[in-house]
């Protein structure tokens, strides 16, 4: 039982730190906060053509989904 919490503890811990590095602000070569760079839009992963078929994204006249 005590394993089995401090497993359970070590893995909130992780989660938590995890969570904060990622939310960490941008900052430039000087060490001062900046305002971090939009991200690229994600490619569609799906489309479809005229007649409403799945198609390849790259196929003239498909349209992503």
């Amino acid at each position: 039982m005590l394993k089995s919490l401090s497993i359970v503890a070590a893995f909130a811990v992780a989660l938590s730190g995890a969570s904060v590095a990622s939310a960490a602000p941008c900052k430039d070569a000087k060490g001062k906060f900046t305002k971090c760079p939009a991200t690229a839009p994600a490619k569609p992963t799906k489309c479809k053509d005229a007649r409403g078929k799945f198609a390849k994204c790259g196929t003239p006249g498909a349209k992503p989904v």
